[in-house]
C-alpha cells in the first residue's frame, strides 16, 4: 500500500467554492474603463494636514469601490506646488488648477473625445459662493473638465449625521434597540453653510434624519450670525429640552472654531462633522459615475 502524499495530521485544505449560477450569482468585480476620465476631488477651504488626510481617505473609499479609478485631489483655496513642479500636483497641498492642467496634458488628444476629468466638490450641500468660484476655475482651466453637483441632499447624509450624533452620545445608534441614551437630544439643529439654498437642501436631509431619530430637526446656516441660536430657540419653544448641534458638513469647508462657537452660543453640545464617513466616498464615486455614464454592467464590458 502506498503511503499518503500529505501528512495525516495536516490542516484540511480549503477548496474554492463553485461559482453560483442564475439570478443569485454574485456580480463580477467592477473596475474603471481604461479610457475613463480622472476623478478630481475639489477640496474647499484652506489647505491643511487634516483636510489632506480626510480627502485622501475619501478617495481611498472611492478607489476601493471602483478599482482602476484615476482619482486625485486639488485644493480650491490656496495650495502649493511643492518641490516636484509648478503644476500644483506634486506638492503636499496640490491646487485644483494644477491638477486639472496635469491631467489634460497627460491625456492629450484623447481628452478631445470626452472630458479629461470629472471634478466632484467635497461639499454636502449647495454652497453658492464656493460653487460660483469653482465653476469659473473649472471652465477657465481650459482642461476640458466638467463639474458635478454637490453630494446632498441624500439619505446617506442623514445616516452619516445619525452616526456622528450616536458617537457623541447624543442619539441612539439604532431605533430598534430597547435601551435609551440618557444624554440623547430631543431636538436637533442641523448646521449647514452656504446661504438660503444650502439651508433648504439641509432641510431635506433634516426630514430624513427626523424620521430616523423620531425627534424634530431644523436646519440653520452656521455662517449666518445668530441663525443657530435662533433655530435652537424655536426648538425650545416647541418643547425640546435637550438640544444638539449636528453639522451636515464634511469638515474642510468649516472655518476653524466656527462650529464650537455656534454650539457655545446656542448652549448645546455638538457632534463632529461628517468627515470621511464611508458614505461620503460612495457619494463622491456616485457623482462621478453618473457624470461619466459608468454602470456596473458597462464597466465590465469595456
Amino acid at each position: 500500500m502506498s503511503s499518503p502524499s500529505a501528512p495525516s495530521h495536516g490542516l484540511p485544505v480549503r477548496m474554492p467554492r463553485p461559482r453560483q449560477s442564475g439570478r443569485h450569482r454574485r456580480p463580477e468585480p467592477v473596475s474603471a474603463p481604461e479610457d475613463a476620465p480622472a476623478l478630481v476631488l475639489a477640496v474647499p477651504g484652506g489647505p491643511s494636514a487634516e483636510a489632506r488626510s480626510l480627502a485622501d481617505e475619501v478617495l481611498s473609499i472611492a478607489r476601493s469601490e471602483l478599482p482602476g479609478l484615476d482619482a486625485r485631489l486639488g485644493f480650491t483655496e490656496g495650495g502649493t506646488a511643492g518641490e516636484g513642479g509648478a503644476d500644483g500636483e506634486a506638492g503636499e497641498f496640490p491646487t485644483l488648477a494644477g491638477v486639472l492642467s496635469r491631467v489634460a496634458a497627460e491625456r492629450g488628444e484623447s481628452a478631445e473625445q470626452q472630458p479629461s476629468a470629472v471634478v466632484v466638490p467635497l461639499l454636502a450641500g449647495p454652497d453658492g459662493a464656493r460653487l460660483r468660484v469653482l465653476r469659473q476655475e473649472v471652465l477657465g482651466s481650459g482642461s476640458g473638465a466638467v463639474l458635478t453637483d454637490v453630494l446632498g441632499p441624500h439619505p446617506l447624509l442623514a445616516e452619516a449625521v445619525h452616526v456622528r450624533l450616536s458617537e457623541a452620545g447624543l442619539a441612539r445608534a439604532d431605533r430598534a434597540r430597547l435601551f435609551t441614551v440618557a444624554t440623547a437630544a430631543d431636538g436637533i439643529v442641523l448646521a449647514t453653510a452656504g446661504g438660503d439654498e444650502a439651508v433648504q437642501a439641509a432641510g431635506i436631509t433634516g426630514m430624513l434624519l427626523s424620521a430616523r431619530l423620531a425627534v424634530p430637526v431644523l436646519a440653520a446656516a452656521l455662517d449666518q450670525e445668530g441663525a443657530v441660536t435662533e433655530t435652537a430657540r424655536k426648538l425650545t419653544e416647541a418643547g425640546s429640552q435637550q438640544l444638539a448641534l449636528a453639522p451636515c458638513l464634511i469638515g474642510p469647508e468649516i472655518p476653524e472654531g466656527l462650529l464650537e462657537a455656534a454650539a457655545e452660543e446656542a448652549g448645546c453640545p455638538t457632534a463632529q462633522p461628517l468627515g470621511a464617513y464611508p458614505a461620503i466616498g460612495r457619494l463622491v464615486l456616485s457623482a462621478y459615475m453618473s457624470e461619466v455614464g459608468i454602470t456596473p454592467q458597462s464597466a465590465q464590458t469595456r
